[in-house]
């Protein structure tokens, strides 16, 4: 057996069908469901992203899916579904997927996996958990999770007695901003965001690509938007598919976002067109937060940004016009510079100040169903969690940060605190965690690596085992019950066997808890049986929404905002909204927001920006056939001016190197544009992939995380800010270049 500490990377694409397919009745086109209800089509809601759109799954005459539309009943979609969640047939029927379960082993000295049943591997996993818990307790595991699948192997985790439980989502994405609402507001913006965008009368963009980043419903109200006429203001230093859209587009230089919004708010209260009953009534702090803008007037941030003076001053006052119905949009993806916390607080204030947060066309106050989960019996309390092997860092984090636990993980803690065993659930860790090289060693210091997932993406190739997880296509999961203007739940069905030998997350870790004697914790035959008891309490049942779809529950517009008659109390310390931050000042930092300069690209460097494209979700969606059609590859925008000293052309194919010398794998194209800046670049996420066995995408483009070897950790709640490395352009591949 091989060592975990000379764990190789394993291409899964070198593999053959194996014996164990070849004499196993693989699953055809019939479907059970179709035949046993004599229906055309069957509810679920979307996994492509988080969104989590309600459809129907339509089926042909023999039986088999051919196609998915959204619900028209979801107020998260309205019946229309993006080009990504129209895509979802192409997850299942993808020749790529993975198909058995694989076990790491050795043969002829290399390491390579070899096939094994379900049992096999169960009994392999569950004998190398047993050792870790028995020698380093059930803290010792941990969990990365992402999507639906994530949410079953949790509920094992917590059975088992280990709180090390992560999301990518929450460090790497949305973190700073609920940890900056929370501090102001006492309230976050969560997910989907509650922001009133159809009925705003302006809508702020500061680094939020709307249009490109398909968050569904967001993108068809701002669409109203647009028809309406209402005022647009896009902060982006690229000419992004919304900045052309907008009113006003403010060519920002990257990483002064803060100055602007700091002189932003000198404006609002020097020149007094702040909210002022709203800011009376409702806030604290106001005088100390007046004298620390003073200085910062839209001069000096013209000088620092890029941006002219009167610019930002005209748009201050345009939101100021639209006062309570305007939304400084707290974005998705702010893991930036490393101050992020700070400045999406500066975000909040804003909104704050212009009296929207409670108002109309503002921030409404969301509703969500209440569900009562399944009984099962009590979680044992975990003698340590990651919150214990912080030493002091990331005080007001309020989730469990990714970053922190591969620091438990590394090679380099001596500590007693130890993680030993990883399972990683629908997130491929290799794509998503900048600083790879720190990842990996992390990951092969482990006892046990168990990957779940659809695909054979780079992290499979890292596990000791390897589980096929089935499509949303093919499986029951939790109700949704996401937040919105009103509460609504949806359901999740199967519309086909599952293919192969792929399983759902929740028969594996049904499996899985029997190996520990808590099947108490997953008392359940198929996971459709706790749907159905929990529409059972809540008045419905499973064949009831079957036929619709989801359960809307309607609520008065009076409920979604402020009364204006009545006090309100906010959860902060204060029990006001929050300027000025005692809570943040107690730990340490700065309790109002301040501008710091960071880092500049070196001579002949550029700053790497990324972001997204309205048909594909992070790198998890660049094989699938339909979309893989739509956007094959990325490609490196760069401005004229940039290309005409590099002597690039439209089309020239190049590598990127970063400050630290790090080449990119793969090569891409040269957009050439004038939407582009001169000292930034920009490519779209979740391409260059190096495992062969993703056929339609395997070095299509260039892996911007793979040259994210800087990372810009936020010491308020643990963000990796990720938009600090600096790219360089290489004509020639990485192993033709001269020593």
């Amino acid at each position: 057996m091989f060592q975990a500490s000379r764990r190789d990377f394993i291409k899964i694409a070198s593999l053959g069908a194996g014996g164990l397919l070849a004499g196993s009745q693989l699953w055809a086109d019939s479907d059970p469901l179709y035949k046993r209800y004599g229906i055309k089509k069957i509810p679920t809601y979307c996994e492509v992203c988080f969104w989590k759109c309600a459809g129907w799954v339509h089926f042909d005459k023999s039986g088999k899916p051919y196609k998915i539309v959204g619900n028209k009943a979801d107020p998260l979609c309205n019946g229309r579904f993006c080009p990504r969640g129209t895509a979802g047939l192409g997850m299942y029927t993808d020749p790529d997927r993975l198909k058995v379960p694989l076990i790491r082993t050795v043969r002829d000295g290399k390491q390579t996996y070899k096939e094994a049943t379900w049992p096999q591997a169960i009994d392999y996993i569950a004998s190398k958990m047993r050792k870790i818990i028995d020698e380093h307790g059930a803290e010792s595991l941990a969990l990365f999770n992402h999507g639906s699948g994530g949410k079953h192997f949790s509920r094992l985790f917590k059975a088992l007695g280990s709180g090390n439980i992560a999301a990518p989502s929450y460090a790497q994405c949305r973190g700073p901003r609920e940890v900056a609402f929370h501090g102001t507001f006492g309230a976050g913006v969560n997910s989907p965001e509650n922001t009133d965008i159809k009925n705003a009368k302006c809508l702020v963009l500061i680094g939020s690509h709307l249009g490109e980043n398909m968050h569904n419903a967001q993108v068809q109200e701002m669409s109203t938007l647009i028809d309406k006429k209402a005022c647009i203001i896009a902060v982006d230093p690229r000419l992004s598919t919304v900045a052309s859209k907008s009113n006003f587009w403010l060519p920002i230089k990257p990483a002064t976002d803060m100055a602007l919004l700091l002189a932003w708010i000198h404006v609002l209260i020097h020149e007094n067109i702040y909210d002022k009953p709203y800011v009376e009534r409702h806030t604290f702090g106001f005088e100390d937060l007046k004298s620390h803008v003073r200085e910062m007037t839209p001069e000096w941030a013209a000088s620092i940004t890029g941006l002219k003076a009167d610019q930002i001053r005209e748009t201050a006052w345009e939101m100021a016009k639209a006062s309570p119905a305007v939304i400084v949009h707290p974005g998705r993806h702010v893991t930036w510079y490393g101050d992020d916390t700070q400045r999406i607080r500066a975000v909040a204030i804003l909104n704050a100040l212009l009296g929207s947060w409670g108002r109309k066309g503002g921030f409404y106050f969301p509703a969500k169903a209440k569900i009562p989960s399944y009984p099962h019996p009590g979680y044992p309390k975990p003698k340590w969690t990651w919150k214990d092997t912080l030493n002091g860092r990331y005080t007001m984090t309020g989730s469990a940060v990714t970053n922190a636990i591969i620091d438990a993980s590394h090679p380099d803690n001596t500590t007693d605190k130890k993680i030993k065993g990883w399972f990683v659930v629908g997130t491929n860790l290799i794509h998503t965690i900048p600083d790879q090289k720190r990842t990996i060693e992390a990951l092969n210091n482990q006892e046990l690596v168990v990957v779940v997932d659809t695909m054979p993406m780079e992290i499979t190739g890292y596990a000791d085992v390897v589980l096929p997880e089935c499509t949303y296509l093919e499986r029951f999961d939790d109700l949704r019950n996401s937040q919105f203007r009103e509460a609504t739940i949806a359901v999740r069905m199967p519309v086909a066997k599952p293919k192969y030998l792929s399983k759902p997350a929740s028969w594996m870790v049904r499996k899985l808890s029997k190996k520990f004697g808590l099947q108490n914790h997953f008392d359940y035959y198929d996971y459709g049986e706790i749907l159905d008891w929990q529409l059972g309490q809540v008045g419905s049942s499973l064949e009831k929404v079957r036929k619709k779809g989801l359960i809307n529950y309607p609520r008065s517009e009076k409920a979604m905002y402020m009364d204006e008659a009545s006090p309100m109390g906010f959860h902060t310390a204060t029990g006001k909204i929050e300027l000025y931050s005692f809570a943040m000042e107690d730990e340490g930092y700065d309790p109002m927001p301040v501008y710091t300069p960071h880092p500049e690209p070196p001579d002949g460097y550029y700053r790497l920006n990324y972001g997204r494209a309205p048909m594909h979700t992070f790198s998890r969606t660049a094989n699938n056939a339909h979309l893989n059609q739509l956007m094959s590859t990325n490609n490196i925008w760069v401005s004229p001016s940039v290309a005409k000293k590099w002597n690039l052309k439209d089309g020239t194919e190049v590598w990127l190197k970063n400050q630290d010398g790090k080449v990119s794998s793969f090569p891409a194209e040269i957009r050439l544009t004038e939407r582009m800046g001169n000292d930034s670049v920009y490519m779209v996420h979740g391409f260059g992939h190096s495992e062969k066995r993703l056929t339609k995408s395997y070095g299509k483009g260039i892996c911007d995380t793979e040259l994210m070897t800087k990372v810009m950790i936020d010491p308020i709640m643990g963000g990796t800010g990720m938009r600090g490395n600096f790219v360089t352009f290489q004509l020639t591949p990485p192993n033709t270049i001269e020593t």
